[in-house]
């Protein structure tokens, strides 16, 4: 990664343009081609420094329901049941930790029966029974930006 591609990150985060060309507007910013910006973005995202590129919404403020999900998975079997997770379009992001329960995803759906149905979809899907949802009680918001 380069000056360049860290003041890309930095905008990104940040002050993603929302108009009908983002890529050729921050490339002008960087004073680069629309094209050299694509070419930079993909190659952020092929080396796993970008996850993923689009809005967050606070979904409760637009009726939805979302819960912690706590799952103990087969060490062995925690990337193949990771990508499943991870391809419900209702699961924000999944990750494993260092503990007896290792793999956290977030669920967020129209209502709490969708989040019954899918918790049991997953474990019918993995044979995984040992799986919990942790609604939240309180709402904690960290604005979090990672200066490059």
């Amino acid at each position: 990664m380069d000056a360049l591609d860290r003041e890309l990150l930095n905008i990104i985060q940040t002050d993603f343009p929302l108009d009908p060309t983002p890529y050729r507007t921050l490339g002008e910013r960087l004073g680069i081609p629309e094209s050299e910006t694509l070419a930079r973005v993909r190659g952020l995202v092929e080396s796993g420094v970008i996850r993923r590129i689009g809005p967050s919404f606070d979904a409760r403020r637009l009726g939805y329901v979302s819960t912690l999900v706590a799952m103990k998975v087969p060490s062995q079997r925690l990337d193949e049941v990771a990508e499943l997770v991870g391809s419900y379009r209702e699961v924000t992001h999944n990750y494993g930790r260092d503990h007896e329960y290792n793999l956290w995803f977030t669920l967020v759906c129209p209502g709490q029966a969708e989040i019954e149905r899918i918790a049991g979809e997953i474990k019918s899907r993995t044979g995984i029974t040992d799986l919990h949802l942790l609604p939240a009680e309180r709402m904690f918001k960290i604005r979090v930006d990672f200066e490059f």
